[in-house]
């Protein structure tokens, strides 16, 4: 164990993803870290959560608001896992609260830039609290190794980065909170944020503008819910130019889960060629000078991993991380920070307003 002293650690939202931290916290104890407390409105959610803890011997305080489980003094770190539309309220609630409490909250950030930016704002205000933003795809095995390739310049100049996700649709989740663009912020919000993320990575640049086309062409179409059908697209391309000439490109489909792989990126250079094929944790790259023949594959495994979990390792590498940065007391930042989250936000936001207005959306639109 780093430290002697145990990090206590409270979950807002105890929904799947609620629980998916409970459990790669659990595999971080001999880290010298525990929860401590929930807090969801939702009874359903709440014994779930209680069940589980008390399979790790973990009692856990419950509260039903997240005020009560601040006010509570219990918990050094909470996480915010609870819907998208409610993550401005409570996350201002937190950067008020007269108790420090670092954060991890789950993407994306807020469902609107002008909430984002308003909790970066007041995140400013308060130098005692670390912030993480939960875009944890950057840790995949996979993803990781194609990034030291990309930031090694094996793949000379970065000039088009290339991501396809063919999925299963989305999950049923409580009371079908996400089936409403109002609620999660629209699927190239809520869903892709992780994407835009990546793209900024490999790309080193800003995003300058953006173009989608996308549609609700066969899911949740005959799904109804107080009156009301599901307006969540389920396919789009979306388009990003970034400010130092390259471009990202996004493919997005929710009903092909007839694929061998979820998400495969490509990033191409002037000098070569990567991929990365999650799940089956692949890399290949290559020199232009090589060709064919010099492509090198690579299967990738991270030792560290104590919990594959829903995102093949990357939330418990996530966690893994952030604990470090809470135990360096402030000497090391949050890898992923919350100028990250509204940029990945507010990219999702110009691909949303893209495909309502049928142009180019410039990120000076959004941003202001």
């Amino acid at each position: 164990m780093a430290d002697a002293v145990v990090v206590k650690y409270g979950i807002i939202g105890v929904g799947m993803m609620g629980r998916e931290h409970l459990i790669n916290i659990h595999h971080l104890r001999h880290e010298g870290v525990a929860v401590v407390a929930i807090a969801d409105p939702h009874v359903p959610s709440q014994q779930s959560a209680v069940d589980l803890a008390h399979s790790f011997n973990w009692p856990l305080q419950v509260f039903t608001g997240h005020k009560q489980l601040l006010d509570s003094g219990l918990c050094d770190v909470v996480i915010v896992s609870s819907p998208n539309m409610t993550h401005y309220e409570i996350l201002m609630d937190i950067i008020v609260h007269p108790r420090p409490h670092h954060v991890l909250v789950e993407k994306p950030l807020c469902t609107t830039v002008a909430h984002c930016k308003e909790v970066v704002d007041a995140a400013r205000r308060r130098p005692d609290i670390l912030i993480q933003v939960g875009l944890e795809y950057r840790y995949m095995p996979p993803v990781a190794k194609l990034i030291e390739i990309v930031e090694g310049g094996k793949l000379g100049l970065v000039r088009m980065v290339a991501i396809r996700e063919h999925r299963f649709p989305f999950l049923v989740k409580v009371n079908n909170w996400n089936r409403f663009n109002v609620n999660t912020g629209g699927t190239l919000v809520e869903k892709c944020c992780h994407f835009f993320d990546l793209m900024r990575l490999f790309a080193g640049a800003n995003a300058v503008r953006v173009m989608a086309s996308g549609a609700m062409d066969v899911n949740h179409k005959d799904e109804i819910y107080d009156g009301k059908v599901p307006d969540i697209i389920d396919n789009a391309y979306v388009i990003v130019e970034f400010d130092n000439g390259s471009r990202g490109m996004l493919d997005l489909c929710m009903f092909a889960e007839g694929s061998r792989n979820e998400q495969e990126i490509s990033v191409v250079g002037d000098v070569g060629k990567g991929e990365a094929f999650v799940p089956e944790s692949i890399v290949r790259f290559g020199a232009r000078i090589a060709g064919r023949p010099g492509v090198q594959t690579i299967h990738t495994v991270d030792e560290r991993i104590k919990y594959n979990g829903l995102h093949h390792g990357s939330s418990y590498l996530e966690h893994l991380n952030f604990l470090e940065s809470i135990r360096s007391r402030g000497a090391e930042a949050p890898a992923v920070d919350l100028t990250d989250g509204l940029i990945s936000v507010a990219i999702g936001v110009a691909a949303q307003l893209s495909m309502e207005l049928g142009r180019f959306v410039s990120m000076e639109e959004v941003l202001g």
